[in-house]
Order: structure tokens, then sequence, then C-alpha cells
């Protein structure tokens, strides 16, 4: 029996992770299905919209303002055994605030969007007095109701534990479209809207901190898992080049993030699809759409008939991936026909009959990348002219088009499903060859044995976690290899890759 809808993976934080258009028809609005708006103020962007509040958390069945290390370690713990053995045993007294701010959507709109704060206290010297701010970006969530301010999700929880109970102050955007946002879309991995909403979310989040009590010591690191690991690199881009005077990074981490993403989108259509690919494919369509980039005139140019309609405003939604796969809005993560070619060897779950996008678009994408190859070289990977739309979209969001001028840390492991680990070999690979010096510049496989190093201590953290899910899944009776695939991405990597990048911005 196959796992309760292989797309779901795809947003499986387990341990810790709309575009225009009038469906199969043709597109509402401007041609192309282009929302137009007017770009709002420079003044509103980041401005608060409703005075910053407490959130209240559940632990031990009690509602508390307030989650002291010992209330922090039991729901941790009450949410996995031995989880404070992965993140460590918490130091600091966690309160947590959300901010309501202005910020932009991907046509440039004003629009609405909430952050998380975190803020440590207690006795300890490093739970008081001016703290670190670490800005996190999370992973891929389509759930109208996901919050970064709710420790009753795991990726909030981790990020609570691993970070502020340890005296950064954090500051995690939900995102626009999230969270309660007004904005009916949800923009994925588009570099402009993502660093800008991630800017707005820290300006909201300094406009209150001394209104409830946060002392900023003016050092900022900036994270971020999965999606968000591409996220940070862009709000760290866009701080370097656009915000110089505004905003100072110590060093930034990117977690398995997609960052080398035309390389990322032309492997997928190459005939290797990544685990979650018949969602991610949509979100990133979706956005680019929203953004103006015509990438179809109908959905129907790009999806079968059976999926067209309504595609491009499934995102977000109040259900999760497994309940619109079993709906029938979505594949079973099968993208391409059964006859489709190419296939590389071991992906041959992702064709089949019942698939979602069309054999015809498939090919033009195919035509277009032996036309007009992107890639060929370390130095200038995006030194390519891609005719097809989607192309061109995935190639302005390649974040392979600058040199981070901070210390900077590419975090992953080697067999992930869903964020190949070859995202890293290659902005590495990039960053490298644009002189950036050996010393500010890290990339660690969290699925490697090494000794001696800095992040020794996790890399044999992971084995033994990776060896734990096996063992559990052969007493049950399942196949360990499937296990592990399951929990890699979101359940294995997360913690470590987040772990790793603690020990790196300790070091800045």
């Amino acid at each position: 029996m196959k796992l309760p809808h292989r797309l779901a993976l795809l947003l499986s934080m387990s341990l810790a992770a709309c575009g225009g258009g009038g469906g199969n028809n043709g597109a509402s609005g401007n041609e192309g299905g282009v929302v137009t708006a007017p770009v709002p103020p420079v003044t509103l962007r980041g401005s608060l919209i409703d005075p910053t509040a407490l959130v209240p958390q559940t632990a031990a069945g009690a509602t508390v303002n307030t989650l002291t290390p010992a209330a922090l370690s039991a729901l941790l713990n009450a949410a996995q055994s031995g989880s404070t053995v992965i993140t460590g045993n918490p130091t600091c007294s966690v309160t947590v605030y959300r901010a309501h701010y202005h910020t932009i959507g991907s046509a440039a709109e004003n629009t609405d969007a909430s952050t998380a704060i975190m803020v440590p206290s207690g006795a300890d010297p490093s739970c008081s007095g001016p703290r670190p701010v670490l800005l996190y970006a999370h992973g891929t969530s389509v759930l109208k109701t996901t919050d970064m301010a709710d420790l009753g999700g795991t990726e909030a929880r981790l990020i609570a534990a691993i970070f502020a109970s340890q005296g950064y102050i954090v500051v995690a955007p939900n995102y626009a479209g999230l969270a309660g946002s007004a904005l009916p879309y949800l923009p994925y991995l588009d570099v402009a809207q993502e660093s800008s909403d991630m800017v707005d979310g820290l300006r909201a989040a300094r406009a209150s901190f001394a209104a409830i009590g946060a002392a900023d010591s003016g050092q900022l690191y900036v994270t971020g898992y999965s999606q968000g690991g591409h996220v940070a690199l862009a709000t760290q881009r866009a701080m370097q080049l656009s915000y110089p005077a505004e905003f100072r990074v110590a060093a930034a981490a990117g977690l398995s993030g997609p960052y080398a993403l035309s390389l990322f989108g032309d492997t997928i259509f190459d005939g290797a699809p990544t685990i979650g690919s018949a969602a991610f494919v949509p979100l990133l369509i979706n956005t680019g759409q929203r953004a103006g980039a015509r990438i179809y005139s109908a959905t129907g140019d790009i999806y079968e008939d059976k999926y067209a309609t309504g595609i491009d405003t499934l995102f977000p939604s109040t259900v999760g991936i497994g309940d619109l796969v079993a709906a029938g809005k979505l594949p079973d993560d099968v993208l391409f026909a059964a006859d489709s070619l190419p296939q590389s060897p071991g992906y041959a779950a992702h064709f089949g009959a019942d698939h979602l996008i069309k054999s015809a678009y498939r090919a033009a994408y195919l035509a277009d990348m032996q036309a007009h190859p992107c890639g060929t070289s370390n130095s200038a990977p995006l030194a390519c002219a891609p005719a097809q739309p989607l192309r061109q979209w995935l190639l302005k969001n390649d974040l392979r088009n600058y040199t981070p001028n901070v210390p900077l840390l590419l975090c992953g492991g080697k067999d992930d499903p869903i964020v190949p680990f070859v995202n890293a070999d290659a902005a590495t690979a990039y960053f490298s060859a644009q002189g950036k010096a050996a010393y500010t510049l890290t990339e660690l496989n969290i699925d490697a044995t090494s000794i001696g190093n800095l992040y020794s201590s996790e890399q044999l953290a992971f084995q033994a976690a990776k060896l734990a899910v096996r063992a559990n899944a052969i007493a049950a009776g399942d196949d360990p290899n499937q296990a592990v695939q399951g929990s890699y991405h979101a359940g294995l990597v997360a913690p470590f890759c987040l772990r790793s990048a603690r020990d790196f911005f300790k070091t800045f």
C-alpha cells in the first residue's frame, strides 16, 4: 500500500515543513492572469497594523503566557519522546508575540502578513540583556492556518527550542497568504516578494521590541529551512543589495533550500521529479503568473483537464495536501504521462496515467532546454536566454546571481528526495567561482561522518537518528528504506542542520 499520499511528504515537517487565471477557460483580470496594483508607499511597508499581541501557549493542558525551560522541555518531549536530546535542554524561558504588518504580494500590491516574535528571558546571562536577533524563514506550508506563533506546530516548537530558548530573539514571519493574511494566493519562491515580506516582518518586529521587552544587541542572523532556505538567501541578498544602511547581517545559513532554482526545475522536467513536484510546480506557476510572468494564457495550456480548473486558486488551502489528493484536486505526485520521455531510473512513481502536466507542455519545455541550455559553467550558470516562460521565471528567481558578503553556511543531506543536495553543490560552486573566500563559505553534508570539525557531533547524531528510524520501521514490519526516505527531509535533516546553523552563528 502506498503512503497515504506521497505528495503529502512535501509538507511533513514531521519532527520539526494561486495564480491568476480563470481555470481552463482563461485568466481573470488582465491578459494572462496578471494582477496589477499600485506599489504601496515605501512608508507603509513594514508598518504595524495592530498593536503587537501576546500569544499564550498550551503546555501540559494549561494555558501559559511564558514557557519556562521545564515547560518547554515537557512540551517538546510530549510531542515526540527524546526531542530535547536533539535540540538540547532549554536554558531560557520563551514568551511569544505576534506582530501584524503591511507588506506586498507578488503583483507588488499592498497586503498584510504577520510574524512570530519569540523573546527569551531568565536568570542565565544568555537570556537577558541585549540579545542577538534570528530572522527565520519557515518551510513550505499550503495551510492557511500556518502560524509560527503557535508552538503547537512542530516547526515553530523546534525553532523555539533551538534558538529562542538559547538566548536568541526569534523573528519568524508567516508569509503573506498564511496565518490570517488577506492575500488570496500563496507567493512561492519569488525572490522579490519573499525578501520584501521578510524585511517588512523584521521592521515590524523591531518597531515592537520596546513594548514587549526585547533588547536587540545589533547582531542579526538569517536562516531558514527548505523553502525557507531559499527565502533566507533571498532576504540576505536584498539586505546586501537594497538595504545596506538599514540591515547589517552578521552571518546567514541556507538549509536544504532550492537556491539553484533553474537547475531544480530543469531536472524535474528532464525526468527526475522530486517528491512533492506535483505541488511545487503549480505553486511556482501560480506565483509567476501573479507576478506578471505570463506563464500561460489558460491553465489548460499546462495541466490535464482533470486538474486545470481551480488549480490556480488551490493554494493556500483549508486542508492539507493529502486531503487535496483524496478530493481529486491533485494527483498523487504523478507529474507526467506514463509514456512521456525521458524518464530517469528510479523515478517511475512520478509517471503514470493520472498525471498533472500535459505531454505537449513538457515537450515544449524540453525543446527550450535543448535550444537554450543553462548551467553550462559554474562561474556563469545563468548566462542563458530561455524562451519558455516557466524557465524564464525560474531563472529570474535563481539565487546564483550575486555573491554574499557575509559568512554563509549551506547545510543539507546528500540523499534528500524533496530538495536535492545538488542545490547546495551548485550554489557553493557558483559562490566559489565568484571569489568568495573559502573561510566565509561552508557547505555541510549532514549525512556524512567527519571527525574533529565543528559539526561532527551533529553528523554523528544524524547517523544515530537515521539508524533509529530504520530500527523502528523493522520492528513495526515496515520497509526501513521507505521509512528513512519519508522522514529524511523534514524529520531527520531539519533539526540537525538547524543545530549546525546555531553552532555556525556562535562563531560570528
